[in-house]
């Protein structure tokens, strides 16, 4: 495993980000349009081409994020492409769809509400994640400071108050966080993007956003959103491997 404040090596970003520090830059944003503006200065380059990582986001909305990524996408509407949906599972499908025929080299991500349509991300999620295929779920979440429970879909444990059907999705997911406070976006976001980019790590990513958390502004250290490139590395075979392989395929009788 590699460390994202290593830059210049394979699959490792070329700009670290971190907590604010004194007299450092900030920017005021809510959590969900500091999120949308990250992901659209992430890329992959591989082979000297380099390619935009999510390159767009698919959603359907309602109480779970409507006021917070649904605003924060059209606030952005210039730098992250919006695709409307009718169906969750059908969103994933076509977003790892989009990963399988661009190589694994640029994803999308896609946003629901919290309740049944969080949980129609499953099926999705689990091919993904068989398959090593990257895409970013950004399900609405709980309200963190718990003020209206339960509230319409939200499904939570009736005796676990910190679990919520989102977590459904951990099992499926080779990574998972729950965003309860806005400065939590910064580690996690660079560990999704980390994961996504990684060819032996990459699958279904989650990153779960309470309400009221999504709408919440932070002043985000300038950097964090400066342009990263993940380069995404191509291994050479095992000499041994290889020698192996081949004296295996002139024994054979019949090789096919």
């Amino acid at each position: 495993m590699t460390e994202p404040s290593e830059p210049n090596e394979p699959n490792e970003p070329n700009e670290a980000g971190g907590p604010n520090e004194p007299g450092a830059a900030t920017v005021r944003l809510t959590v969900a349009q500091a999120l949308v503006r990250f992901l659209a200065a992430q890329h992959t380059e591989r082979d000297g081409v380099r390619r935009r990582l999510i390159a767009g986001m698919w959603g359907v909305f309602g109480h779970g994020n409507v006021a917070g990524l649904g605003q924060a996408l059209v606030d952005h509407a210039d730098v992250m492409p919006y695709h409307q949906g009718r169906n969750e599972q059908a969103m994933v499908h076509a977003a790892v769809g989009y990963a399988r025929q661009l190589g694994r080299l640029s994803a999308q991500a896609v946003t629901t509400s919290i309740g049944p349509g969080a949980t129609n991300l499953v099926t999705g999620a689990a091919l993904a994640t068989i398959n090593r295929l990257p895409v970013l779920l950004l399900p609405g979440d709980y309200f963190a400071g718990h003020v209206a429970d339960p509230l319409l879909q939200q499904l939570e444990h009736p005796s676990a108050a910190d679990v919520s059907v989102n977590d459904t999705l951990r099992p499926v997911s080779r990574y998972f966080d729950r965003i309860t406070r806005p400065e939590a976006l910064i580690a996690s976001a660079l560990n999704a993007v980390r994961v996504l980019t990684d060819p032996d790590e990459t699958g279904a990513v989650t990153l779960a956003l309470p309400q009221d958390v999504q709408a919440e502004a932070f002043d985000w250290p300038a950097r964090f959103f400066a342009e990263r490139v993940w380069r995404v590395r191509r291994p050479a075979p095992d000499p041994a491997e290889l020698a192996g392989a081949a004296a295996a395929i002139r024994r054979a009788a019949r090789p096919l």
